[in-house]
This record gives C-alpha cells, sequence and structure tokens, in this order.
C-alpha cells in the first residue's frame, strides 16, 4: 500500500522551543538530542539528529542506516513548499516514470505512532515519517523505512483558522493560549502545520537545510517523482 502524505490542508526555523516559545531547557536539550545521522545525496548532504524521546523510531532509523538499507534509494516524491520523501527500497534502479511510494521494509510491521505534540511540530527542517491514510490507519501507524523533511511555508491567518476547525479533534486538546502560540509560529515560520499531532516527529536537520531547497526545485512528473533521479547515495550514522 502507497505510504503517503496529505498534501495542501488535507489537500488544501528552525528555533524551536520547549512548549512552542521560548527556549528549551538543559535537560530538555540532554533528553531530546541523540544520535546524528549523514545522507549524501546526489544534491549535497543533510545532516540531522534523531530524537530520544521517539525511541522506536529513532532505533529505526539507525538500524536501516547501518544495515546499508537505504543507500542509493531516491528521494521519490517532492512536492513544492510541502515536503521531500524517501525510503522506499523498490526505488533503487527504478526506472524512469515507474511509480514509487508502495516499499517498505519487508522484514518488519509498521512503527507504533511515537507523536510528541506540541514539543514537535512540522516546522521547516523536522524529519517525521509517512504512513497510511486515517481511513486504513487510525493509529496513525508509521511505515517502517519511509521518511520525509519538511519544507513546508508560511500559513495566512484564516488558513490556520479554518485548519483550526477541520482539525479541532487535534488542536481543541490544547488551550487557547497554548493554540495562539502555534497559530502565530506557523504564520512567521515556514511548516506543515496540517500534519501536526498525526505524523510522528522523530528528527531535525542540523546541517543540509541548503540542499532540501535545491531539491524542493526540481521539476517532477505527474506523480511528483523528480524528472532527473534524486539519489540518497549513502547513509552514514555519524555520532
Amino acid at each position: 500500500m502507497k505510504r503517503h502524505l496529505i498534501s495542501l490542508f488535507m489537500l488544501a526555523a528552525p528555533l524551536f522551543c520547549g512548549s512552542i516559545c521560548g527556549t528549551a531547557s538543559a535537560q530538555e536539550a540532554a533528553d531530546t538530542v541523540c544520535r546524528e545521522v549523514l545522507f549524501e545525496t546526489s544534491k549535497g548532504n543533510i545532516r540531522f539528529k534523531l530524537f530520544n524521546d521517539t525511541p522506536l523510531h529513532r532505533d529505526n532509523m539507525i538500524q536501516h542506516v547501518e544495515s546499508g538499507f537505504y543507500d542509493g534509494t531516491l528521494f521519490h516524491r517532492v512536492v513544492s513548499n510541502f515536503m521531500i520523501q524517501g525510503g522506499d527500497p523498490t526505488s533503487r534502479n527504478a526506472q524512469p516514470g515507474t511509480v514509487l511510494g508502495d516499499g517498505d521494509d519487508t522484514t518488519k510491521e509498521t512503527i507504533p505512532a511515537e507523536i510528541v505534540w506540541p514539543k514537535y511540530m512540522h516546522r521547516r527542517g523536522m524529519l517525521a515519517a509517512a504512513r497510511e491514510g486515517d481511513d486504513k490507519n487510525p493509529e496513525f501507524r508509521s511505515s517502517n523505512s519511509q521518511f520525509y523533511f519538511v519544507w513546508g511555508r508560511r500559513m495566512k491567518d484564516e488558513e490556520m483558522s479554518d485548519m483550526y476547525f477541520r482539525n479541532e479533534k487535534v488542536f481543541g486538546k490544547l488551550p487557547e493560549e497554548e493554540w495562539e502560540k502555534i497559530r502565530i509560529y506557523y504564520m512567521r515560520r515556514p511548516g506543515t502545520p496540517w500534519l501536526d499531532g498525526t505524523y510522528t516527529v522523530f528528527g531535525e536537520i542540523v546541517e543540509g537545510l541548503e540542499v532540501v531547497e535545491a531539491i524542493q526545485s526540481v521539476e517532477t512528473d505527474k506523480n511528483d517523482r523528480p524528472k532527473e533521479d534524486v539519489k540518497l547515495i549513502k547513509a552514514t550514522v555519524v555520532k
């Protein structure tokens, strides 16, 4: 089954903060900053950290990196002002025009959701797990191999208001003042807030955001696959 993301509002910077706004405490930093991974891609290098408080996703990523699972795969889905997606093992050596996105690690089950929200929002530069849609996957379980880096955009006031009512089951859990901080955040800094609370965010880019931007600019076909392959040449655990 295709591991996908809902784009552009259900169709429709990296300054983060313990709750939403402010500086994370030393303890929070110690709890969340952990292993780092380097992706060498055909567009440049992306280095990212993995969070300790999403341990199932962290360990799954490390296992795949250390085994070479991602080496030679493609960023098979790129949506402008949204995200770049990779991790489909069937994308390795895929012929031009082949529709990708159905592949996973066949030796593993999907991963239980580890949604640490609003601590980890879908702001630009975050790493998150792709998954099946809500209708087939009401528990929000993650793909065991496919991931995406958030690019996103700044939202308009009316878009955030509309989003609240569309996703009241998620956003309505927050105190009004906390929602207001989120609303203002996404109006000032780019992200994909419509994915908040329903997809697992488990890492963050520390170097190479400009590489994501370069991948964002590539020409794609009708299935959002880059017309010229963007390859993940080698993945390495560097810390």
